[in-house]
């Protein structure tokens, strides 16, 4: 839970404070009015990145610094930037002691709710995997370093596809296992995900829609999760003349997608815009299961502006999912927004920066 954050010099911010409730949060302001950066730096605190800005991107037009304060149930929690000629410092201070990478074990659980997620389970495969991986960079331990050493190694294997012939077939096969080891492990991380997700999914889905619809979810590998690793070294060996054609390899996670269905169809083919925000809430609500399972602790939940997207019945089922959870929702319209809460209700008001 936090109970006080403090924003100097961040994104469009010169210097703000502001207090939480444990309860529902209402964040209202007209557009342009640091809603959104506020919900950024609450993520940036908890987790120690941004979930969409690299750490210099995040300080105020012209300034040479930024710093962020807050208080998260008692833990004190400090992020500063320093621009110093073409260097940054980055200093983050948990009850003031230092660390330079925040794991899993030192963030805090948040679940972020925004309206760019409803592309995310329509648009390309690259969009699903990326939702899925943040979900188990989240939950599982260790997964965002395996992930990150998935990525080095790709580029590596792909610069030297991209040398040649020669160069390719003399050095590839180390690099073909080193791939294939990592592969392996996030198809099996992704396959476990995708099953834990489908267990619960038609259910709640139904729930929301006020109907009951076949819905699934799942993963679409390219080789037997069971025999992953060996496959995919005997399918790079296969392809490599064609890869040398190309330039990138052709085979691993980066190449497989997240399959998600309603009455047997892709969503992305055939659900209207109801069905796909259903469908995301669903995900959402799973999601704050399975991060409150792997945490031992309840989510934050932050949404920015997603009340608009929705219909009555989808916002209602929305509203029944804040009740047990500290939650900050950012909205240009409080009369609306309001109508959907009792009392006890934080509201902040913002004006335009």
């Amino acid at each position: 839970m936090i109970t006080s954050i403090r924003l100097q010099n961040f994104r469009s911010y010169k210097d703000g404070s502001f207090e939480f409730e444990p309860g529902v949060n209402i964040v209202v302001g007209p557009n342009a009015s640091g809603k959104t950066n506020l919900l950024e730096a609450i993520v940036v605190l908890a987790h120690g990145s941004s979930y969409k800005a690299k750490d210099v991107n995040l300080m105020r037009h012209h300034a040479s610094w930024t710093r962020l304060d807050g208080f998260f149930a008692g833990q004190e929690r400090s992020l500063k930037l320093e621009q110093n000629d073409e260097s940054l410092t980055k200093t983050y201070l948990i009850n003031n002691q230092p660390f330079k990478r925040i794991n899993l074990e030192r963030s805090l659980p948040i679940v972020l709710f925004e309206p760019e997620h409803l592309q995310a389970i329509t648009r390309g495969p690259d969009r699903r995997r990326e939702y899925l991986d943040d979900l188990l960079e989240r939950s599982v331990t260790g997964f965002k370093s395996l992930s990150a050493a998935y990525r080095r190694t790709l580029v590596q294997r792909n610069a030297l596809l991209k040398k040649g012939s020669l160069l390719a077939s003399q050095q590839i096969f180390a690099w073909n296992i080193r791939l294939a080891e990592h592969g392996s492990k996030i198809a099996e991380q992704r396959n476990r995900a995708v099953e834990d997700l489908n267990k619960n999914l038609a259910k709640t889905y139904s729930q929301i829609a006020g109907k009951n619809t076949k819905v699934e979810i799942s993963y679409d590998h390219q080789m037997p999760i069971e025999n992953y690793a060996s496959r995919m070294v005997a399918n790079l060996e296969k392809s490599l003349n064609k890869e040398l054609e190309r330039g990138f390899t052709l085979f691993g996670p980066h190449r497989e997608d997240i399959i998600i269905k309603i009455n047997n169809q892709p969503i992305s083919a055939t659900a209207s815009r109801g069905e796909i925000r259903t469908m995301l809430l669903s995900l959402k609500k799973l999601e704050l299961a399975i991060i409150e399972q792997a945490r031992g602790q309840k989510p934050i939940l932050l949404l920015d502006d997603v009340l608009s997207e929705l219909d009555g019945a989808r916002r209602q089922a929305l509203v029944d999912m804040l009740k047990d959870h500290q939650s900050i929702l950012t909205t240009t319209d409080a009369d609306s927004t309001l109508g959907y809460f009792f009392k006890n209700t934080n509201l902040i008001t913002m004006s335009k920066l």
